[in-house]
């Protein structure tokens, strides 16, 4: 299955799925070394999964995230994340990563 995503910029790692619709496109924010940071789906208007990805492209952790929510972050460190929207045009692609 081929994954289409928009990969993020400085400016879009700030602002991520803020203020889009449930019907966006998929992110994926690449960072140049191993990081902790923590995500937040402040002006996020719908739940989303994370997915947090290794320097060997091992996934580390799939999160929902619901909107409004402060903090988030994996108990590992980690190289890539994805910011997938709930939604049908994403459906097979969480169906194949988290299930039903």
């Amino acid at each position: 299955m081929k994954l289409n995503v928009t990969i993020c910029n400085s400016f879009r790692k700030f602002s991520g799925l803020m203020f889009k619709s449930r019907d966006t496109e998929i992110l994926l924010f690449e960072f140049s070394k191993n990081t902790e940071i923590r995500i937040h789906s402040f002006f996020v208007f719908f739940p989303f999964f994370a997915i947090w990805i290794d320097d060997k492209n091992k996934i580390v952790q799939i999160k929902k995230v619901k909107p409004f929510t402060f903090s988030v972050r994996p108990k590992e460190s980690f190289r890539k994340i994805l910011e997938i929207p709930i939604n049908e045009k994403n459906r097979e692609i969480l169906k194949l990563l988290v299930g039903d």
